[in-house]
């Protein structure tokens, strides 16, 4: 059996992000906070907390995925500064946040984890962010 047939994401993760993509190791979330462009990157390998748990390759494309995603997220969202972390604390299971921020958003220069409560995105957000975000990222990992 695969590492991705046995992979499920964790309920937290779930629970908070939308799915928005499946790139060749990772699912695509979108943090479900309007505050910030706020993207969450899984490695759809099971029972894995760290990077180094991975194997070379599988390294390699997290970096891969995680640095396209990053230069795609600047430009759309022309922010300030790319924040990009593993954390782990809460939620064991390996996941890469991606948050672009700005200078003048209500946490700068502080980090945004724990800080206040989620907004939850309207439909209507979500349909204009899905809109300008998705067919770009369709066209980028294409390419590879």
């Amino acid at each position: 059996m695969s590492e991705e047939i046995l992979f499920t994401l964790h309920p937290q993760l779930a629970k908070d992000g939308i799915e928005l993509a499946d790139f060749p190791l990772s699912k695509l979330l979108l943090c479900n906070d309007s505050a910030y462009p706020w993207f969450i990157l899984v490695p759809k390998v099971a029972d894995i907390s760290e990077v180094y748990q991975l194997d070379w390759q599988q390294q390699q494309q997290l970096l891969n995925e995680s640095s396209l995603l990053s230069e795609l997220l600047m430009q759309v969202f022309s922010g300030d500064k790319m924040n990009v972390a593993a954390l782990g604390n809460v939620v064991e299971q390996l996941h890469v946040h991606h948050v672009v921020r700005f200078k003048d958003d209500a946490q700068w220069p502080k980090p945004i984890w724990g800080q206040q409560a989620l907004t939850p995105y309207s439909d209507e957000e979500l349909t204009a962010l899905k809109d300008k975000l998705l067919p770009q990222l369709a066209v980028i990992f294409a390419e590879k």
